[in-house]
């Protein structure tokens, strides 16, 4: 019998309440993640990746209802109560944010905010908190880290502030780690050097990591497996090498041919998928990307559509697989 992977999500669903009324964040989101496995997130903005990770996380709004399983080695978490989910956070579970600077506490220096769930969950006194808040950020190469014990936030810069984040990420050696679009208004070389230093430690520590982005090159790099995410729903799934060999779905084919490539003449326009994302109280019963996809049909609004096996461990969900592969 095969052991039960570190992550279990079946069935996800969210609503979430709008002044327009409730909406449907999440649609039956389901995905395990093996320990040291590598999963991305891929997807337009407004596509649920971000809901996705804050409801691994219980860090959804007030008010937002929860349906489905979410298991972290055989523990449903979804019934928790906040204290234990504060046990879970930044323990077994952490996550590196978008954005390092509303991320970090403004008025504490870097050392203590590193300090703080080390004495949290470690029981640390301060002075070994300190000791491993330096050994920490030496670890993600944050240069001069012991000066910059003592800095505060607006004292970095913005690549120094995302090291410091996924410095305080690590700090309990989580068993999963998620990765919300951690390079996020950094510049190119930056962003390089953030996403090699996350997978360095993910390979280092065998944690698994769970990678959002909406980045194709980012996937195609830096994760095994990826589920592509349109109207709170996957819509495509597999090996990431089987997802870019095949692009069964319409909306993956869109998002890779609006891509930008090396060599292309000047003056050339990229492609661009027609329409955008749908507010979450407006997606339609079926199909969330029905009403910007050429392929539509009427049985595509109606209903959503089943994951359809592509080949092995590779699915999509559209009902119009083979109208999409004969254009190809």
């Amino acid at each position: 019998m095969s052991p039960a992977p570190l992550l279990e999500v079946r069935d996800l669903r969210v609503t979430l309440a709008t002044p327009r009324g409730p909406a449907d964040a999440l649609r039956g989101i389901s995905f395990t993640l093996e320990r040291g496995q590598t999963l991305g997130l891929i997807g337009e903005s407004g596509c649920g990746k971000s809901i996705t990770a804050l409801a691994l996380m219980g860090l959804l709004p007030e008010r937002a209802q929860v349906a489905g399983s979410v298991r972290l080695d055989g523990r449903e978490l979804n019934a928790l109560a906040e204290p234990d989910w504060c046990k879970l956070r930044g323990n077994r579970l952490a996550m590196v944010f978008q954005e390092p600077m509303t991320a970090l506490n403004p008025l504490h220096p870097i050392g203590r905010q590193i300090a703080e769930s080390l004495r949290l969950h470690k029981q640390m006194d301060a002075r070994a908190a300190r000791a491993e808040a330096l050994r920490l950020l030496q670890r993600v190469q944050l240069p001069q880290a012991e000066r910059r014990l003592d800095a505060y936030p607006h004292q970095l810069s913005g690549g120094q502030r995302q090291r410091v984040v996924i410095a305080i990420a690590l700090a309990c050696g989580p068993d999963l780690l998620i990765a919300d679009e951690p390079t996020t208004a950094l510049d190119v070389t930056i962003q390089r050097e953030v996403l090699d230093l996350i997978a360095q430690l993910v390979a280092e520590d065998g944690m698994a990591l769970l990678l959002i982005s909406h980045d194709l090159g980012v996937m195609a790099e830096n994760v095994q497996r990826m589920l592509v995410m349109y109207g709170g729903t996957v819509v495509e799934s597999g090996p990431t090498d089987a997802v870019f060999r095949q692009l069964a779905h319409p909306y993956t084919r869109g998002l890779f041919a609006a891509r930008p490539r090396l060599g292309l003449p000047r003056g050339h326009r990229l492609a661009t998928i027609p329409g955008r994302v749908p507010e979450l109280i407006d997606l339609p019963d079926g199909c969330g990307f029905a009403e910007r996809c050429t392929l539509a049909v009427d049985a595509c609004r109606r209903a959503l559509p089943p994951a359809v096996e592509v080949a092995t461990d590779h699915a999509a969900r559209c009902i119009r697989l083979d109208a999409a592969q004969a254009l190809a």
